[in-house]
């Protein structure tokens, strides 16, 4: 498997987004849904109950797969589920 690196702006974002790294990594591992993008990278997501805003939400990782490494670029949750997944799953 390869090594997982966090970029300084998906950990800056973990903190300045209130996301808990314990709650990120698992959509990493276990993405509902992996939608390519461009310049080799994708975007996993994974729906999660927050328990600060005490609602369900979407959380979204974009990851660029290199030769050595899989990098988390930046990571951001968001209420708007529908938004992000109506595409996806039509």
């Amino acid at each position: 498997m390869k090594r997982l690196r966090w970029t300084p702006h998906a950990l800056k974002n973990l903190t300045e987004r209130e996301i808990d790294r314990a709650e990120a990594e698992p959509t990493l591992s276990e993405a509902e849904y992996v939608v390519p993008a461009p310049f080799n990278r994708a975007i996993f997501m994974r729906r999660y109950h927050d328990e600060v805003l005490g609602q369900e939400m979407l959380l979204r990782a974009v990851i660029e797969d290199t030769m050595n490494e899989i990098v988390v670029v930046t990571v951001f949750k968001t209420s708007k589920i529908s938004k992000y997944l109506e595409a996806v799953e039509s």
